[in-house]
This record gives C-alpha cells, structure tokens and sequence, in this order.
C-alpha cells in the first residue's frame, strides 16, 4: 500500500462568473493534464443573495459534463430541449452537455440567504464529444451515507466504495466523488484507485494530509537534518490538495474536524482545446462550434 504524495496544495481564488455571480475557482482554465479528466471546480458558498441571485443566465456547452453538488439553498435550471428542474439541499445534478446544450441555473438561495455548492466539469473523450445530451437529476435522499465507527461519514455521489455506490452512472470519466467527513483529532485513511488522477477539497474544518509516500521509505512524524521527511498540509476552507499516485489517502483531522470532498477518475489523455464552457479536442472543432452558434445549429435534433 502506498499514501499518495501530496503534489499541490492551494487556497482557492475569488472570483466572478454568469451575470456577476461571486465564487471560489479552486482550479479552472489552467494545464487541462494536471487533474485529467477534471476540468474545473467552482465553489459558490455564499451568504448574501446579492452575490448569487442573478445567476448564469443561457450560456452554450459543448463537448463536457458537469456535476452540480448543493449544499444549502435551491438552484433553478432549465436548457433548450425543454428540461427544467430545482435542485434543493444535498441533491446533485449530473449534466451530459455531449453535443450541445443551452442553460441556465439560477440559484434562489435559502429563508436565510444561503446559497452553498460546489460545480465540477469533468471533460468527454474525442468518441463522445457528440453524444446526445442528458440530465441525472438525483435528490439528497437516494445518495448513500455510510457511518463508520469511530463516526466518519462518507457519502457516496458517484462510485463505490465501503460496499455502497452512488446513483450517478454511465459518467465517461468513470469517477468517484465523495463527501467525506472525519471527527476532531481522528487520523483516517481512504482507497483511491492507483490508476485514477484525484484531488481533495476542504470546505469545513481542517485536516492535515500525510504524504507517506518516498523513495526512501517512510518516516512519518520524524525529522532529518532539521526538515520533515513527510511532507503534510494543514488545510483549512476553500483548501485544494492535489495528490500524486498512488493507492491511499490519509488526513489526520484538527480539533474542529475535517469535511472534505474526494474526488477521482480515470485520466482521458487526449488533446483539449478550450473556448469558455465548450471544450473540444482540435481549435477546428472549436471554430465549428462557433459557427453552429451563429447559425443556430449548435443545438442538434434529437434522434
């Protein structure tokens, strides 16, 4: 068994998107190899419906999926092919943009103005870019929840794991997504694919990741020449940590605990060219998609 090492550790950035939605991006429009098949990851926690409620508006997708995950609050959703919906606390939605899509989510915020969630993009391979588009719609009661002795709560959105799976499927990034939460002071390790590419991202608490894993062997909580042989993170909200291979994570939670999401998926490793929300893997691709906008053919007709 071996922990994966810790490659990158950061703090996510404020910023803006939709018609002047205020958000975290932990990683976006960046090396597409780094977190492959992962694209983006937004967290749009907020406590002020000034910050939300005008919302992203219609906006075109193309050639990617994404996972909307809300914490708190509602989201109103709709697309060009007549879907329309609202996903509430703890519920997920799983959008397959495939060949085109037009939507909107609008998030409408909670009876004390909170608006909390997180959106991924994970990215489709060249063979299905032109797939027809779909909607997973899952509400907070049908995801999995296991409890763990010693009170460590995992639930299971998409994957399996501790003998449960998620009600997400037929995802092309074949992922795991888990929101994983461990007490204060408890230290806990979590199986990760070896194969698969995975990140974490604290949003309560703190939790300090062990990086067990060198060519040396493993010295943990030891000392050589006055430096850590075992490089950790203490992470904190809004933290992202970026893990190398390997087939095991382990935190050690702080004195308020740790709730993080852990998410994995098998590396696509295919050419990405990128224009806003239509990823594709050749910039002729990209020019078509921009012609089927102005020609109003980017919508295809279903068959």
């Amino acid at each position: 068994m071996s922990i994966r090492p810790i490659l990158e550790s950061r703090r996510a950035t404020p910023t803006m998107e939709g018609a002047g939605v205020k958000l975290h991006r932990a990683f976006g429009f960046h090396d597409p190899s780094e977190l492959d098949p992962f694209l983006l990851f937004d967290d749009f926690r907020n406590e002020r419906p000034e910050d939300y409620l005008r919302g992203f508006p219609w906006h075109p997708h193309r050639g990617i999926e994404t996972i909307t995950y809300v914490l708190a609050g509602t989201v109103e959703h709709g697309d060009s092919l007549g879907n329309r919906g609202r996903l509430g606390a703890g519920d997920v939605q799983w959008m397959t943009a495939g060949s085109g899509i037009m939507h909107q989510e609008m998030p409408l915020g909670n009876a004390r103005g909170q608006m909390h969630g997180f959106q991924l993009w994970a990215n489709l391979p060249s063979g299905l870019k032109m797939t027809a588009p779909r909607y997973q719609d899952v509400k907070s009661g049908e995801i999995p929840e296991v409890t763990d002795d010693d009170g460590t709560v995992v639930r299971v959105i998409v994957g399996s794991f501790w003998g449960k799976s998620g009600p997400v499927d037929g995802i092309a990034a074949d992922p795991q997504y888990l929101d994983i939460s461990v007490p204060a002071g408890l230290r806990k390790t979590f199986k990760v694919d070896t194969y698969r590419r995975a990140f974490a991202y604290v949003f309560e608490g703190a939790g300090r990741f062990a990086d067990a894993s060198s060519p040396e062997g493993v010295l943990l909580e030891k000392e050589v020449m006055g430096k850590e042989v075992n490089i950790r993170d203490l992470s904190g909200d809004r933290t992202l940590i970026r893990f190398g291979t390997g087939d095991e994570v382990t935190v050690q939670a702080g004195d308020r605990g740790v709730r993080f999401l852990l998410i994995s998926g098998a590396p696509i490793q295919e050419p990405v060219a990128w224009h806003g929300p239509i990823v594709m893997n050749t910039k002729a691709e990209i020019a078509q998609a921009m012609t089927d906008l102005r020609n109003g053919t980017f919508i295809r007709p279903a068959h």
